[in-house]
C-alpha cells in the first residue's frame, strides 16, 4: 500500500470516528431529553426547593396522592409547598382525606394554596388546609355544603311496565334506590347523613378561617363566590396568583426567595411511552372523573 492509499484510508477512519462521535452524542442527547421529559420532576431531588403540587379534578380518596403528600412532609429538602387547587369538589370522604394529608404537610413546613378557575366545595375544603389561601378575583370558590343525589326512575318504569323485585334484611337496606320511592324512614336517614357531613364541613371552615355566628352562616350557605366576594367574607386571604403566594412564603422565611420551585406529581404505572404520551396531551374532565365513581356517595361538589 503506497503513501497515497494510506492517507486515503486514514482520512476515512478519521471521518468514521468523527461521525461515530456525533451519532453517539445525538443519541445521548435524545435519551437525555426523553429522561428530562419523563423523569424531569426527579432531577432536582436532593436539593433544597419549594415544592409545587396540583390538586385538580374531582377529589376522591387516593392512596397515591396521600403517599406523595406524606413524602412532601418528610422530605427535609422541601422547605415549603405551593398547593395549586383547581377542583369543583368531590366526595366528602375524599376531601376529608386530602385535607388531613395537607395539614400533615403544613405541620412540618409552610403551605400556601393558590386557587385556579374553580376551588369549590371539597376543593375549598382542601385549600383551607393550607396556612394561607390566595385566589384570583374571578376564581369560583365557596360552595360550602353537602349534597346527596340519585335518580328516581319509578315513573319511567311504571310507563314501560318494568318492575324490580327486592329481598332485603330491613327496609333501610339498599336505600336510596332509583327503583322505588323513598320512604319517610329512608329520607330521615339521608337527611341525617347530609346534616352530619355538613356539620363537619361547616365546623372545618369556622375553625380554619376563624368565622362564627352570622359570618359563618353567610359564608357556609352553599353559595358560590368569586375570589373578591370570598375575600370580603374571610374565606381567602389575598387576591392574586403564584407571585403573591411566593411573596407570602418569603415573608415567612427570606431564604425561600433563592430556592427553585419544583413540580411534584403522583406517579402512575403507565410505562415510558404512556408517560410521554400523557405529558404530550391528556383528555378528560369532570364528566370522565364522575363516570368512574359508582355507588351512592356523599358529594361535596359545586358549583
Amino acid at each position: 500500500m503506497d503513501a497515497l492509499e494510506r492517507d486515503f484510508y486514514e482520512e476515512r477512519r478519521r471521518k468514521w470516528r468523527r461521525s461515530a462521535f456525533w451519532r453517539g452524542f445525538l443519541v445521548a442527547a435524545a435519551l437525555g431529553a426523553v429522561a428530562a421529559l419523563v423523569f424531569g420532576g426527579d432531577l432536582g431531588a436532593g436539593r433544597d426547593q419549594i415544592a409545587r403540587y396540583a390538586l385538580e379534578g374531582v377529589i376522591t380518596d387516593s392512596l397515591e396522592r396521600d403517599k406523595l403528600l406524606a413524602e412532601l412532609a418528610e422530605d427535609d429538602h422541601v422547605r415549603a409547598v405551593i398547593l395549586r387547587v383547581n377542583s369543583p369538589g368531590g366526595t366528602t370522604a375524599g376531601s376529608e382525606a386530602a385535607f388531613a394529608s395537607i395539614r400533615a404537610v403544613a405541620a412540618e413546613k409552610p403551605v400556601v394554596a393558590v386557587l385556579g378557575e374553580v376551588a369549590a366545595s371539597g376543593g375549598y375544603a382542601a385549600a383551607i388546609a393550607a396556612d394561607h389561601v390566595v385566589g384570583r378575583g374571578n376564581t369560583l370558590t365557596g360552595s360550602i355544603g353537602v349534597i346527596l343525589e340519585y335518580p328516581d326512575l319509578t315513573d319511567l318504569m311504571a310507563r314501560v311496565g318494568i318492575g324490580v323485585e327486592t329481598v332485603r334484611s330491613s327496609q333501610l337496606k339498599g336505600e336510596p334506590s332509583p327503583f322505588r320511592p323513598t320512604s319517610p324512614a329512608a329520607r330521615a336517614v339521608e337527611d341525617a347523613l347530609v346534616e352530619d357531613s355538613y356539620g363537619w364541613f361547616r365546623g372545618l371552615v369556622g375553625e380554619r378561617r376563624g368565622l362564627g355566628g352570622a359570618e359563618l352562616d353567610a359564608a357556609a350557605n352553599g353559595a358560590v363566590f368569586t375570589g373578591r366576594l370570598a375575600l370580603e367574607r374571610g374565606l381567602i386571604d389575598a387576591i392574586g396568583g403564584e407571585p403573591e403566594a411566593m411573596a407570602w412564603l418569603e415573608s415567612r422565611d427570606a431564604a425561600l426567595a433563592d430556592l427553585p420551585v419544583r413540580d411534584w406529581e403522583v406517579e402512575t404505572a403507565t410505562g415510558l411511552l404512556g408517560s410521554i404520551w400523557g405529558r404530550v396531551g391528556t383528555t378528560g374532565g369532570i364528566l370522565s372523573e364522575i363516570s368512574r365513581l359508582t355507588g351512592p356517595k356523599l358529594y361535596s361538589i359545586g358549583p
